[in-house]
């Protein structure tokens, strides 16, 4: 979903960096991107590392719950779309195509992004907080996503934009086209590359799924 479907990374900058501050520390660049498709604990745990605090489960519930209701406060508002992302998706719903949104943003923020996004488009959602843990890059995220949907795995095509997001789904067993956002994605097997999403219909990913 950030930074695949919508352009929402800029937004958890704001939140990461004023985090960081809150914490009395800074936040470099390369060590934000280190974040890009981490889930809350991961980043509340980094954070308090990073800025010298003691990690414990607290203090990473309460760094948690200041993300939250500051990212809470951003996604309130319509959020951008990436370029071709909105029409890819009006595609593949027209061609039948079940899609699932698989994102390691939080139940309860990924709803207010489905205001902008629309809700039509998903027959199931898996969020962050529902896979027991075993967040990105772990396998479970798209494994669960393929149960939900009655789908094997090997047949389905993953839209990702981080690292960790195109190492969950490769583990998984599904192919995926690679949209690089914030930070770059290593090539792979089982990876394409576009630049966008510009241009991909249910046609490409068919061929896409077709072509492994």
């Amino acid at each position: 979903m950030d930074g695949t479907l919508v352009d929402s990374e800029k937004l958890w900058d704001v939140v990461l960096y004023e985090a960081a501050g809150w914490l009395g520390g800074e936040l470099a660049a390369e060590q934000r991107a280190s974040l890009v498709g981490s889930n809350m604990d991961t980043t509340a745990r980094y954070l308090l590392a990073h800025t010298g605090r003691t990690v414990t489960d607290g203090a990473i519930g309460e760094v948690s719950e200041w993300m939250r209701r500051r990212t809470a406060a951003l996604f309130s508002d319509e959020l951008p779309w990436r370029p071709g992302a909105r029409e890819a998706l009006v595609s593949a719903r027209r061609a039948g195509l079940p899609c699932a949104l698989v994102t390691s943003t939080e139940r309860s923020l990924t709803e207010l992004a489905l205001n902008t996004i629309g809700r039509e488009f998903f027959a199931v959602t898996v969020c962050g907080d529902e896979v027991d843990g075993l967040n990105k890059p772990h396998p479970e995220p798209y494994l669960r996503a393929a149960r939900l949907l009655g789908a094997d795995p090997e047949s389905c095509v993953a839209v990702e934009d981080s690292p960790v997001g195109a190492e969950s789904a490769v583990a998984a067993g599904c192919t995926v086209l690679v949209v690089p956002g914030e930070v770059a994605v290593p090539p792979g097997v089982r990876r394409t590359f576009r630049t966008s999403l510009v241009g991909v219909d249910a046609h490409t990913l068919a061929e896409l799924a077709r072509a492994v």
